[in-house]
């Protein structure tokens, strides 16, 4: 079962303004955000007072639970919305694991949880961990390093674009 819990923050500061255009499908979104780990509160990632996230809603740019909870808002909207593992980068998959030959990698990433780029098999980038190291080979998880946290977001939309 997906539980997504949207929350208007007590402390925030209430919308502004209902003028201009909602966030719908296709519009592109300006928010200023802070992400913060939902069992423990610590701030994971934030843009205050740093350029704008932009994204284009429903093209899957963001979580899905986020993208949703979004829906309708407008420029100067500000929310709160914790959103579960399922609906954010996804529940830990114990398989989700490639064993690498050691020495393809430098030496001092052989140490378990060194964070590693590697290349996805369509050219891009993505996040892996050193899970284990072995006598000739290396474990990578190749879970988001976000998987299976539910995340806690505060938001401030900033520009909303239509479609």
């Amino acid at each position: 079962m997906l539980v997504v819990t949207m929350v208007i923050a007590p402390t925030l500061a209430p919308a502004q303004s209902k003028e201009g255009p909602a966030i719908e499908s296709g519009a592109t979104v300006q928010l200023e955000y802070t992400m913060k780990d939902g069992a423990g509160g610590a701030v994971i990632s934030s843009n205050r007072g740093q350029p704008p996230l932009r994204y284009v809603h429903g093209k899957s740019e963001i979580p899905s639970g986020l993208e949703r909870a979004l829906v309708g808002l407008h420029a100067g909207d500000q929310k709160s919305v914790t959103v579960a593992p399922e609906e954010a980068f996804g529940p830990i998959d114990p398989q989700a694991t490639a064993e690498v030959p050691k020495e393809s990698l430098p030496a001092e990433a052989l140490v378990v949880g060194t964070p590693l780029m590697a290349q996805a098999p369509d050219g891009g980038e993505r996040a892996v961990r050193v899970k284990e190291v072995r006598e000739r080979t290396v474990v990578i998880d190749l879970n988001h390093p976000l998987a299976g946290k539910t995340l806690h977001f505060d938001l401030r939309v900033l520009e909303v674009s239509p479609p």
